[in-house]
């Protein structure tokens, strides 16, 4: 298993496992599928704003997961506080491939000086929660019927990860 920065050229990848996400799963709750245009786009967004896209190949080369975080709310007061995202394809999810992209965020994101990292996930996903917390996320909230996706509601859990101990930063 790779793990690497992504490129364009891997648009087309992470759209078919996000879409795998949207049409079969509550790990995203969005009901439209993207197109490798549309992940491009947002790559491209991301990384200029100088956040990272990250992939994993499996032994063949091939691109079957991607994670990345932003912002977590649009306002200055949270500017050291992101939220991510990680996802496997089907077929090669339990092979450690979300633990391995979670842990190069959280590095990623330690030697960017960001002091929490959020995780908002469907409360039912006890794999995903699971994983979290093994990696030292605390579960800080539970938000019920927040969501619908499939004709039913659905109760979101936050996770956070306090990333360093350092003192808030000086007014700017």
């Amino acid at each position: 298993m790779i793990i690497r920065v992504a490129k364009s050229a891997d648009s087309i990848s992470i759209a078919a496992v996000y879409n795998d996400a949207v049409l079969n799963s509550v790990a995203v709750w969005n009901e439209t599928p993207v197109t490798p245009q549309n992940r491009a786009d947002w790559m491209a967004a991301r990384q200029a704003d100088g956040f990272p896209v990250l992939v994993v190949e499996d032994s063949q080369g091939e691109v079957v997961g991607f994670a990345s975080y932003g912002p977590f709310r649009a306002f200055d007061g949270f500017r050291l506080t992101v939220e991510h995202s990680v996802y496997v394809r089907a077929d090669q999810r339990g092979r450690g491939m979300g633990r391995a992209l979670l842990q190069a965020l959280i590095e990623y994101a330690r030697k960017q000086g960001i002091h929490v990292m959020v995780a908002g996930i469907a409360a039912e996903n006890e794999g995903s929660i699971r994983l979290h917390q093994h990696l030292g996320f605390k579960t800080v909230g539970l938000l019920p019927q927040v969501g619908v996706k499939f004709g039913r509601w659905l109760d979101l859990a936050f996770l956070q990860l306090q990333l360093d101990e350092g003192p808030a930063p000086k007014r700017e």
